[in-house]
Parts: structure tokens; C-alpha cells; sequence
């Protein structure tokens, strides 16, 4: 079915279509989930490939509830692990919401700095960029952001 410029339809990306990126993005929703609760779980929409290419898979994208979405497909090649899929998934939710909804996400609550996604050993971890004292750290793997946190140094007194 085409859209209202004559473009075609995305479709819903059934389960188990894309095992690891479904496994992927159940892990990116669980940090949704608890650091903006109110935005609801993401979904993986497909569009057919464009007539000039010559690779005939489809394009997949990480979109909010409502079918928006923005930024590039997921790359196929990154189906070859869960760290590479994870990764890629993560990478691309965090796009989606940042140009969509216009919020910076995920934040390291902490140094009030924006997380990127990166590679720690053999999983995606959200990476933050540090403070002016502070190194740079692993704020946590993809999929186990937990409610934000106070900072270190305990609670501040109300003037």
C-alpha cells in the first residue's frame, strides 16, 4: 500500500522476523521504560528497498509508537551478534527520539550529560563522556538503565 506521495507504506516488522534486533530492542525499550516512561515502546518498522538499488532487503527502522521515526536504517551487517545488534538498535532508538520528540536521551544522571552507545567487551553499554573531575565511564549496558539516581555526594540542603 503506498502513502499520500505515492511513497510506499512502512509495514510493521513481525516477531521473529529479526531476531537479534527484536532482542535488541526489547532491552532498548526496558531503558525507555525507565527513564521516560511516558514516550512507549518501540517498534521496528520495514520499507520495501528503493527502485535504483540493487540490495533487495528491506529497510528497517527503530520508530515511536505512532510510526515516526528518523535517521538511517539498521545495517544488516550488524545482525552478525547481540553486542553489534544491540548496539545498532540502541544507536538508532536514541535517534528516533531525540529528533522526534526532541529530548536528550539516555542522560547520565550523574554528570547530566547525554549517553552515547559503545562496545565494553562483549556488550553495548551506554557511555558517558565524564565530568570536569570525572573520567569517562560505563553508565550502564544496554537494557539496564534503572531510574535516574541522585549524583555522588548525597543529598543537597534546599536554600
Amino acid at each position: 500500500m503506498d502513502g499520500y506521495d505515492g511513497a510506499p507504506r512502512p509495514r510493521e516488522v513481525r516477531p521473529g522476523e529479526h531476531p537479534l534486533w527484536d532482542r535488541a530492542l526489547d532491552l532498548v525499550n526496558r531503558d525507555l521504560a525507565a527513564l521516560l516512561p511516558d514516550a512507549g515502546p518501540l517498534r521496528l518498522l520495514a520499507l520495501p528497498p528503493w527502485a535504483e538499488e540493487e540490495d533487495t532487503r528491506e529497510h528497517v527502522y527503530v520508530a515511536l509508537p505512532d510510526g515516526r521515526w528518523h535517521g538511517d536504517d539498521l545495517w544488516h551487517g550488524s545482525t552478525a551478534s547481540v553486542t553489534a545488534a544491540s548496539a545498532e538498535v540502541a544507536e538508532a532508538a536514541q535517534e528516533t527520539v531525540m529528533e522526534v520528540l526532541w529530548q536528550v536521551w539516555p542522560v547520565c544522571a550523574e554528570h547530566r550529560l547525554g549517553l552515547h552507545v559503545s562496545q565494553d567487551e562483549d556488550r553495548a553499554v551506554w557511555w558517558c563522556a565524564g565530568g570536569e573531575r570525572d573520567p569517562a565511564h560505563a553508565r550502564a549496558p544496554v537494557g539496564g538503565l534503572d531510574a535516574p539516581h541522585r549524583p555522588r555526594g548525597g543529598r543537597r540542603e534546599r536554600p
